[in-house]
């Protein structure tokens, strides 16, 4: 498995995470927009679970001391700059033949006018061997580096999912507390 395909793999778990964090159109109840599912037990009007849930919300933010609302931009943010990461960590590699190319011809020029006198040779075996070793070498980096900009990617995503899940039982819990079946 190449590095790039589990980078991508990654990358697309941790956007799964995310999108149980996103808000539902307008027009829903808070509940039915934080994906919890309240069903009136004592036949409480549509205004008084709007403020029932309302109520709630402010409570299981108190409580839990997670807005899931401010969760889901954080969240978003994270993302971005986790993409822009990953795209300096790959552009990274960029140049490094060359580079590599110049030191290994320095290198093979001084060791090929010592052992046989001809620091032409000696230079073009260096610059072919450091072209392909920087190569090889900046590239292992790159996809190191994409693999833990992803790793902590999803790590943060985990944390949100957890913070946003704490964030709905509390929910759950006042609502419950008011009379209402509760499901998410």
């Amino acid at each position: 498995m190449t590095s790039a395909f589990r980078w991508s793999t990654l990358l697309l778990l941790a956007a799964g995470v995310t999108a149980a964090a996103q808000t539902a159109p307008q027009g829903k109840s808070l509940a039915a927009t934080l994906e919890v599912y309240a069903f009136p037990k004592e036949g409480q009007t549509a205004e008084q679970q709007s403020k029932d849930e309302a109520a709630c919300y402010d409570w299981a933010v108190s409580t839990s001391g997670s807005d899931p609302f401010n969760l889901q931009k954080k969240s978003e943010e994270e993302q971005e700059k986790a993409a822009e990461q990953a795209q300096a960590a790959q552009q990274a590699t960029q140049g490094a033949g060359a580079r590599g190319a110049v030191g290994g011809a320095a290198a093979g020029a001084l060791i090929g006018e010592i052992a046989s006198d001809d620091a032409g040779e000696g230079a073009a075996y260096g610059a072919a061997i450091g072209l392909i070793a920087s190569r090889r070498a900046a590239r292992r980096q790159s996809g190191e580096a994409q693999m833990q900009i992803a790793e902590q990617s999803i790590t943060q995503q985990q944390a949100t999912a957890e913070q946003i899940g704490n964030f709905k039982k509390a929910f759950s819990v006042c609502l419950e507390g008011k009379d209402y079946l509760v499901k998410y």
